[in-house]
């Protein structure tokens, strides 16, 4: 391992470390498993309709269910962001000053209004959250969802989220290698679970992921 390898690495040395090519594997294998569980649901509520018209309630609940099969993946996504008990508001706002130093104005104030850091990468936009982290990779599509906690649960929540930023910046591919991947999908499918507060953070990851020049409205066309 490299000089700046996070020590947590060791604890999952059997995992392949985490890069650009493997967050494609990725993204292939979740659209593959979704495609697999929905298309037969869709197939077959097509062929009762066209076989049996009186069939038409169990074909509604087939694609029910395939509608309802990625909604659920992408909840389960959004939820490693979803805000964590605070503590006492002296700790909290002692923790949120601490926090504030590490990062520039914009990513302060993103971080005011939705709860969650951005912090931009080298696989992409980071948004980091107390207990997990959401990567908003290049071209601002796709949206790559990670479980991560830091050790000690009576952190403050600011305190746990400058644990993991500082985690990412020493070394970003550990980062991903040691983080739990939960989901991966379209950035507007995950946008539709996160609570309305957090919403715009990712409307804040498409701006600061943007290349210079390049409209917002060919970014914000949804993925696959």
């Amino acid at each position: 391992m490299a000089a700046a390898s996070l020590p947590e690495r060791a604890s999952v040395h059997w995992r392949r470390p985490m890069d650009a090519r493997r967050l494609r594997v990725y993204a292939r294998a979740w659209t593959l498993t979704t495609v697999a569980h929905t298309l037969p649901l869709v197939v077959a509520a097509i062929g009762l309709f066209a076989l049996e018209p009186l069939t038409a309630p169990v074909g509604l609940i087939l694609l029910a269910h395939a509608w309802a099969i990625p909604e659920l993946y992408a909840n389960r996504g959004a939820k490693v962001v979803k805000p964590r008990r605070r503590h006492g508001d002296e700790a909290e706002a002692t923790a949120l000053g601490l926090l504030g130093d590490l990062v520039g104005h914009e990513a302060r104030e993103v971080h005011a209004r939705t709860g969650l850091m951005p912090e931009r990468g080298a696989l992409g936009i980071w948004l980091v959250g107390e207990a997990g982290a959401l990567l908003v990779r290049p071209g601002a599509r796709r949206v790559h969802c990670w479980c991560v906690r830091v050790q000690d649960p009576d952190l403050p929540s600011s305190d746990r989220i400058a644990h993991l930023l500082l985690a990412l910046r020493e070394d970003e591919q550990g980062f991903a290698t040691v983080a739990n991947h939960a989901f991966s999908g379209a950035r507007w499918r995950v946008r539709r679970r996160l609570p309305g507060a957090q919403r715009p953070a990712l409307e804040a990851a498409v701006r600061l992921g943007r290349p210079a020049g390049r409209p917002l409205d060919r970014l914000d066309r949804p993925g696959v």
